[in-house]
């Protein structure tokens, strides 16, 4: 138990992170969907270029991850129109609900419990794409 106490204290820390950068702010996320705030495009910006920069560093010192094993990045799966399907409906729940899945269990820690519903609904989704994902066009 005592080695996924990093990872609680790294969760903790980036909740924080997202709260004081107001990331999870629905005004923030209602500005972004508005194109009226550069704010939120810049925080995943940021985030975007560090995580490419981070990559090729540990691809280049071959960093090994957690279990062990050297770190690679799948080869991305033929065909643009799942993508824009899937970040299509991502992007929909993320307008609606005013929030993406990381900043949901925030929204719960910071006192908003009415993201509970959405926290269900999430689940719900998640259950159901893993019962039908045989019968859908992949």
């Amino acid at each position: 138990m005592s080695k996924y106490i990093k990872f609680f204290l790294v969760g903790i820390f980036f909740g924080i992170v997202l709260v004081k950068s107001e990331a999870v702010s629905w005004y923030r996320i209602f500005e972004m969907f508005k194109f009226q705030s550069f704010h939120m495009y810049g925080i995943i910006g940021t985030a975007v270029i560090t995580g490419v920069i981070l990559l090729l560093f540990a691809k280049k010192k071959h960093v090994k991850t957690t279990e062990g094993t050297y770190l690679s990045v799948p080869k991305k799966a033929k065909g643009l129109s799942r993508y824009l399907i899937g970040g299509s409906i991502f992007g929909l729940g993320w307008a609606l609900c005013g929030a993406c899945p990381g900043p949901m269990y925030i929204l719960v820690g910071t006192g908003v419990y009415t993201m509970l519903i959405v926290i269900v609904a999430a689940i719900a989704g998640t259950y159901t794409y893993g019962i039908i994902k045989d019968k859908l066009p992949h």
